[in-house]
């Protein structure tokens, strides 16, 4: 079987798969594929917002990777379009009914809540956070490890974050009633512990300490190398008590600069803290979050954020955070070529998430925590002495729901109540704005919604409920953001994806539809492993991205520049 085929049907359980790599030799690797990998996430960037700055920019560094590289100008992410099932797409090739994370902070039925010693008779029902919650001190940029000299030393914290996540506030395995980790916690192998297989080294940069999840199932000895997880939201320096670093875009570029120059560090042959030597790694990268701050804050140094009145153009805030991005990303290929790296290394560029709404005077703030209240209230009142039906709910700009009740009856009574639920909100600038069916337009709800998501409603993760929103709400009490992501539209999704180096076509345009969940089995394509080793490639039959080591779509749908 050729490496790009993918064909196998059948899903091997975590554990069963993690012993039986254990006992098998290390994968082959094609000695003509490139030597690193460099996986760049931008977080909000839309597929929109990289090609109108390349055209606009045609010097800049993303330009160039544009017109050097395969352009990807239909990708999407996974549904729900969150950052924790975004990024372990990208490096597991699944979408959240295989990797069985459906968001950062979820819900699992087979668990016990965390901090739970005594199990025998607890009931199962668990909320999974995996965000700051998990850490430490989630108000310390070093998430709890104790360095002195913050932030400016933060360059100093550990590789290994699994020592700064407090293991009471993970949630706990009824059957050894002792605490599930991330990296445990999600269903299916990552790029990395195959490259680790084959005796690779490999590298991260991400927001938070529950990033450890990258490491992927059964990874008793981390199966990322030098994992450096600087905490988002803990407290800024120089700015008031309470706020953190996303809360103001110069704040958010500084914190994305620590990660950047921890990549700039392992391209010369360090750690991410330059203090050890070390072979550069064969998949490395980072995540930024100045964009996706930028199109969040109202304002942000006295300037507004988001995009002008068009809805297309970049306001001053997003504009600043677009250029940081662009010379960072230019610091990052100008060190590789200096390493006389740019041989052997391919970079690739796509984001997360993207975020709704781009057009301000489409923005509805709708506070949801009133519609759970009501919903449950009314659930309350036809079904006296049962639980609250909303066991739990995240809603960003898409309403996400687990309830105690499994029911089809409660099903669709929770698919009625939410949309003949009408109510008032608040528009961009804070004035009343009514809204209509709890500001959804389409209820999955029971069977339903773990149909839209392609599993069984047996799934212990899949929500009772998945309601996309109209075009523009944001579900929020307050004033301090204009637009989120976790939906199922177009601006939560389209993203880039762009491809240039070893393995790639040259000055190709791809316009196809494809996934970020085809990065995983690319990457290992380009570094000359089997895709097939990932779990979720075999469950999912994720194809690698064409233009890329001989695959293709055909004419029809490639466009090559001379």
């Amino acid at each position: 079987m050729s490496k790009s085929a993918v064909c196998a049907s059948v899903v091997l359980a975590s554990a069963a798969f993690t012993s039986s790599i254990a006992a098998a030799a290390p994968p082959e690797r094609d000695p003509a594929a490139a030597k690193h990998v460099l996986l760049i996430s931008v977080d909000g960037l839309h597929q929109s917002d990289l090609a109108k700055y390349a055209e606009q920019h045609h010097e800049s560094a993303l330009a160039h990777l544009v017109r050097d590289g395969v352009d990807y100008t239909a990708a999407q992410t996974p549904v729900p379009s969150d950052s924790f099932p975004g990024m372990v797409a990208q490096v597991t090739g699944g979408n959240p009914r295989t990797t069985g994370v459906y968001y950062d902070d979820s819900y699992n039925r087979s668990l016990l809540a965390p901090g739970t010693t005594s199990c025998a008779g607890v009931a199962p029902g668990a909320q999974v956070e995996l965000t700051e919650a998990l850490d430490k001190n989630p108000d310390s940029i070093d998430a709890g490890q104790g360095l002195s000299g913050l932030p400016a030393a933060i360059l100093s914290m550990t590789g290994n974050p699994r020592s700064v996540i407090d293991p009471s506030k993970l949630p706990v395995d009824p059957k050894t009633c002792t605490p599930v980790s991330a990296h445990d916690y999600l269903q299916v192998n990552t790029v990395f512990q195959v490259a680790k297989q084959a005796g690779l080294r490999t590298a991260w940069s991400d927001k938070h300490a529950a990033y450890d999840i990258l490491n992927g199932p059964g990874s008793i000895d981390p199966s990322i190398d030098d994992l450096f997880t600087p905490e988002v939201n803990s407290q800024a320096d120089g700015v008031p008590a309470g706020k953190d670093w996303t809360k103001d875009n110069a704040k958010t570029q500084q914190y994305d600069g620590y990660k950047v120059q921890a990549v700039l560090n392992e391209i010369d042959g360090y750690d991410h803290s330059r203090t050890t030597k070390a072979s550069v790694p064969a998949i490395f990268g980072l995540n930024f979050q100045s964009v996706s701050t930028a199109q969040k804050l109202p304002a942000s140094g006295g300037k507004p954020g988001g995009y002008l009145a068009d809805g297309a153009t970049p306001g001053p805030v997003l504009a600043s955070a677009l250029d940081f991005v662009d010379t960072q990303v230019g610091r990052i290929v100008d060190e590789i070529h200096s390493r006389h790296r740019e041989d052997d290394t391919t970079i690739i560029l796509s984001a997360k998430h993207g975020q709704s709404p781009m057009n301000p005077a489409t923005l509805t703030r709708i506070d949801d925590q009133p519609i759970i209240d009501g919903l449950n209230a009314a659930w309350a009142a036809a079904h006296p002495g049962t639980p609250a039906l909303v066991a739990h709910a995240v809603d960003d700009d898409a309403m996400i729901m687990w309830f105690s009740d499994r029911s089809s009856a409660a099903a669709a009574f929770a698919k009625d109540y939410l949309l003949h639920h009408n109510g008032v909100g608040a528009d961009v600038n804070g004035q009343s704005k009514p809204y209509t069916g709890s500001g959804v337009d389409v209820v999955h709800a029971g069977v339903d919604a773990a149909a839209f998501f392609g599993t069984a409603p047996s799934d212990a993760r899949v929500p009772d409920l998945y309601a996309i929103a109209q075009h523009g709400v944001v579900f929020t009490g307050g004033k301090g953001k204009i637009a989120e992501h976790g939906g199922a539209g177009a601006e939560d999704r389209n993203v880039p994806i762009v491809i240039r180096g070893e393995g790639a076509a040259k000055h190709g345009t791809v316009t196809a539809p494809v996934e970020t969940t085809q990065i995983a089995p690319t990457i290992l394509t380009l570094l000359g492993l089997d895709p097939l080793a990932l779990q979720a490639v075999r469950s999912e039959h994720t194809a690698v991205l064409p233009e890329t080591t001989g695959q293709s779509f055909g004419s029809d749908s490639l466009q090559f520049g001379s």
